[in-house]
């Protein structure tokens, strides 16, 4: 079975940056990705890479959010830069066999899930 546990959330200014983690045990599969939900907000699109490290990006984080991972460790990384207060959410990591750069972007298309990580933005 597949395990995800994320890490590196925390509170932090704006401006500021935040690194997050996402450690893989069990199987891992090609894609994984960043999701991130606000309250009362649906979970969105945040960050996605490929086996080979082919990476999408929402709009909103284009240019200050970097994925990565490093396939010997079976970990992703989400380096948070310049960070806003609209940033504020629970990040989750996830990856699904099945996924591909047209549905990578829906949360739906995913069924494994870390337990998210809280990232607060103060202003």
């Amino acid at each position: 079975q597949v395990q995800l546990v994320e890490s590196g959330g925390g509170l932090v200014q704006a401006g500021g940056s935040l690194r997050l983690s996402c450690a893989a045990s069990g199987r891992t599969f090609s894609t994984m990705g960043w999701f991130r939900q606000a309250p009362g907000k649906e979970r969105e699109f945040v960050a996605a890479i490929t086996w080979v490290g082919s990476t999408y990006y929402a709009d909103s984080v284009k240019g200050r959010f970097t994925i990565s991972r490093d396939n010997a460790k079976n970990t992703v990384y989400l380096q948070m830069n310049s960070l806003k207060p609209e940033d504020t959410a629970v990040y989750y990591c996830a990856t699904d066999p099945t996924v591909t750069t047209t549905t990578m972007r829906v949360h739906a298309r995913y069924n494994y899930w870390g337990q998210g990580t809280q990232v607060t933005v103060s202003s």
